[in-house]
């Protein structure tokens, strides 16, 4: 594999979070099921059922991913690691590059945190870094119509209903889209 895929993106910062990257060293411990290799790489403390099926099947996409395309590999999956405890307590990612100007976010907070705004905050700060580092205005989600929570937080952070999909593993999907021009982002900062 091109050695471009394990140098690792930025930590991206947010108020009480570290996304880390999740190298692809890392996703092959954890598949592997080398917790303690994992978390030593991570630099946290993995839930005690890592990884479940969900978190399993997002990784082995996201392998198959990098290793066609290395260069994906900064847009894909992060660790939201709570910085007072170093503990994970959900995962983030972009799909992949921005597709016709938009990137697809998705995103899990384990059960224990749900609830305390660490999707919020992942999501923002993951906005954020693609605004800076690439110029992406535009961010995409599909939520299920039945995922109540995650249909509030998207109205919360300003995404509107454009459309709707049929995932082959998540059924019907309704897609929401959010436009943040880029100097509101950068006015944030001041």
């Amino acid at each position: 594999m091109d050695n471009t895929a394990e140098r690792g993106a930025q930590t991206i910062e947010t108020a009480r979070l570290r996304l880390v990257w999740m190298s692809p060293s890392f996703m092959r411990a954890s598949l592997a099921g080398r917790r303690q290799e994992a978390e030593a790489l991570i630099g946290a403390a993995l839930p005690p059922a890592w990884p479940d099926d969900a978190a399993r099947s997002v990784m082995e996409i996201r392998l198959d991913q990098i290793s066609r395309s290395p260069a994906t590999a900064e847009w894909l999956l992060r660790a939201m690691v709570l910085a007072a405890t170093s503990s994970v307590v959900g995962y983030i990612n972009f799909h992949g590059p921005p597709l016709e100007g938009r990137a697809e976010l998705g995103y899990t907070v384990f059960e224990p945190y749900r609830r305390q705004g660490f999707a919020t905050e992942a999501i923002e700060g993951m906005m954020d870094w693609a605004a800076r580092q690439h110029g992406v205005e535009r961010f995409v989600v599909s939520i299920s119509p039945s995922n109540e929570p995650s249909l509030a937080l998207a109205r919360r952070l300003g995404f509107r209903r454009i459309g709707s999909q049929f995932d082959e593993a998540e059924g019907e999907e309704w897609v929401f889209e959010l436009v943040r021009p880029i100097k509101a982002v950068e006015g944030q900062a001041d």
